[in-house]
């Protein structure tokens, strides 16, 4: 029995040395500059932009893994990576399949511009690709164009089982940098089975949301934002598409409860006050990516303590002009709001402040540009319809042609008294000539 240990001891520690000294060679193979070197051309060419490597190493602690450190896309302005790690799943491995169990990357800095660049190069590259061999899908039909009812069960095998990204910054075309922290794990359906987001700097510092599989197969979502939170269930699932196939549809319901609508907008501040919201949201697409361009959502709100930073309502109302800066403190404010994509609308717009009571819609561009007609009672005045424009950042309001128009024949007419007796009558007045000339 002694001697059967020994000799399973000896051949312990002789497979650890040899599997140390395999080790050992191919850190050695793989982190030498030719190996480095390959590893930039083929980047390069797959990305048909420079990539450029610092080095490549053969880690054995925690686990086994292969890292790429200082990884640098030279796109204008760079994306660029202090570590890409790649742990696979060894299992699948023995089987001889590349399957990766576990992907870390970690300072990562993508600008907008340059994830942009890359998406654009890979398309002109997977377009051109089959024309230079002559393999058009009308003339072969072997080939097939992507298939949007493969859905998430097609996915390729590169998708790892579990993600984590450690200081991952997002600057916008405007050069502002948002920071996570976030770790996600994917089921067989590599779809989450969970997920976690920590924002660590910038744009909504502090959020924390998590997303949670339940055994029907929908997600329980939960964010905490602002001293409030936004929760609900979402649910993802394939539905016939009119060119045949399938398609995916994404639905949920959201309930927001008590939290600050300055934080959700910082640094800019339109508005602050409590929010209290129920959402509905839909999207239907062909792929997962594309399900957010496509998502649309309703909601209903009301917002208590309410002020509106940047528009005087009152103000506007008695210098019968163009109102900028000051603030309007509100004692109710509600009303609906519908988007599509980044673009919004509020309707149904209802807000009251003491003697002061406002109604109206106004839309939200994608670009954040304010465009509508807000019509405002200030005590027994008539409604003095203003229109907004500017921007979220800097909102105007000013009176419409026909109320400007109306203003000044009653000032002619009875100057002070008349003025107000003028606005709405001159608005009316403008709204019919557009109707009359088709404007």
């Amino acid at each position: 029995m002694a001697r059967s240990l020994k000799w399973l001891t000896a051949l312990t520690l002789l497979a650890l040395l040899v599997l140390a000294a395999g080790a050992l060679a191919l850190q050695g193979w793989v982190g030498s500059d030719a190996f480095r070197q390959r590893m930039e051309r083929e980047a390069s060419g797959a990305l048909d932009l420079p990539v450029r490597l610092d080095g490549i190493e053969v880690a054995l602690w925690p686990l086994p893994a292969v890292a790429l450190n200082g990884v640098s896309v030279q796109s204008k302005p760079a994306l660029t990576l202090a570590r890409l790690e790649v742990r696979p799943g060894w299992l699948a491995l023995l089987r001889g399949r590349l399957e990766i169990a576990t992907l870390v990357l970690r300072q990562v800095v993508l600008p907008q511009q340059a994830v942009d660049a890359i998406l654009l190069s890979l398309q002109k590259k997977k377009r051109s690709a089959p024309a230079a061999y002559g393999l058009q899908p009308e003339n072969n039909p072997e080939l097939k164009p992507d298939d949007p009812a493969a859905g998430p069960s097609a996915a390729p095998d590169w998708l790892p089982h579990r993600a984590v990204l450690n200081g991952v910054t997002w600057v916008s075309r405007k050069g502002a940098g948002t920071t996570v922290d976030a770790e996600m794990r994917l089921g067989a359906d590599r779809l989450p089975d969970e997920a976690s987001l920590k924002v660590v700097k910038g744009h909504l510092k502090g959020l924390r949301s998590s997303l949670q599989r339940e055994k029907d197969g929908r997600w329980a979502l939960r964010i905490e934002v602002g001293g409030g939170t936004v929760a609900g269930r979402l649910a993802m699932q394939h539905a016939p598409s009119a060119q045949g196939g399938r398609t995916l549809v994404l639905q949920g319901q959201l309930e927001t409860r008590g939290v600050e609508v300055a934080a959700l907008t910082a640094p800019n501040k339109p508005l602050s006050g409590r929010l209290e919201a129920s959402t509905t949201l839909h999207s239907r697409a062909a792929t997962t990516g594309g399900l957010v361009d496509a998502l649309q959502t309703q909601t209903r709100f009301a917002v208590k303590d309410a002020v509106l930073h940047g528009v005087d309502l009152a103000r506007a109302v008695q210098t019968v002009g163009l109102s900028r800066g000051g603030q309007t403190r509100l004692d109710a404010l509600a009303g609906q709001i519908h988007s599509q994509g980044r673009a919004a609308a509020l309707r149904n717009l209802v807000a009251s402040s003491g003697a002061l009571s406002a109604t109206g819609n106004v839309a939200v561009s994608s670009a954040q540009a304010l465009s509508g007609r807000v019509s405002v009672h200030l005590g027994s005045t008539v409604g003095v319809p203003l229109v907004v424009g500017g921007t979220l950042d800097a909102p105007e309001v000013t009176l419409t042609r026909g109320a400007l128009l109306g203003a000044a024949i009653g000032t002619a007419v009875m100057p002070g008294a008349g003025t107000g007796a003028g606005i709405p009558l001159g608005d009316r007045v403008g709204e019919g000539l557009k109707k009359l000339f088709g404007q």
